[in-house]
């Protein structure tokens, strides 16, 4: 795959993160120039889209909050449309180092893979900041039943920094999940025949803003995942066809 054919874009979906989008961006175009930044601004109220613009980013603003799935879907239609062959989903709170970015697309650009996921956990647990407890045990939980459902290891079904080739971002822009989108397009992707792999990076604390999921509240999020994974084994295959 030659340079051309595998020009990179980083989609970062943002929702009410202008105390750090801006941020990301600037640490992601200083790492590696060649990269396109596309902040998705998922209907914030504060000044994300703005922030991303004075900073180098692309920037597409949702009418409304779709959620990361609608946010996500927007950027690999972006990717798409402008002919990229290679689309990175990294979050925008700052969470993962430009590093991690990077060893994702190379990865991806040695072959033989479709997806590939950024593990915090593939270290034995010791890839920088962790979560909480709570969240990691509903991780472990998750990790192990999409593990028995795909026939592979899975240890972070939930990372939000993904890299995309084309043939995996022409199915996921029809079809990918809206309610719990990160370990639901795995079993997408293993259920209609293309592939995924984590490799091992390391993830920092977030460095502005609130998480949705905080206390106990990731234990039942991860219940609801279960069950929503466990009914998507049951629906019929989905087309791969673009058009």
């Amino acid at each position: 795959m030659n340079g051309e054919k595998f020009r990179t874009l980083v989609v970062v979906p943002a929702f009410n993160e202008e105390e750090s989008v801006a941020g990301v961006v600037e640490e992601l175009r200083a790492y590696e120039p060649r990269w396109d930044v596309l902040v998705i601004d998922d209907g914030s109220s504060d000044r994300t889209a703005e922030m991303a613009r004075r900073a180098g980013a692309k920037v597409v603003s949702l009418v409304r909050n779709l959620g990361i799935g609608g946010a996500v879907q927007t950027g690999f239609l972006y990717a798409l449309k402008k002919g990229y062959g290679c689309a990175v989903q990294c979050d925008g709170d700052g969470q993962h180092p430009p590093e991690g970015v990077a060893l994702l697309v190379k990865t991806l650009k040695q072959g033989g893979v479709d997806v590939v996921v950024g593990s915090r956990f593939l270290n034995g647990g010791r890839s920088g900041f962790l979560s909480t407890p709570s969240r990691r045990l509903g991780i472990s939980l998750l990790a192990l039943f999409l593990g028995k459902l795909c026939g592979q290891v899975v240890t972070d079904p939930t990372s939000g920094l993904r890299a995309y080739n084309t043939e995996s971002l022409l199915f996921l822009s029809r079809n990918y999940p809206r309610d719990y989108p990160e370990p639901e397009a795995l079993l997408l992707i293993h259920r209609h025949g293309l592939t995924f792999r984590e490799v091992a990076v390391t993830m920092r604390e977030r460095r502005g803003g609130t998480s949705s999921l905080g206390g106990w509240t990731p234990l039942v999020y991860m219940s609801k995942v279960l069950l929503s994974l466990a009914v998507e084994t049951l629906r019929p295959l989905r087309s791969r066809r673009w058009m």
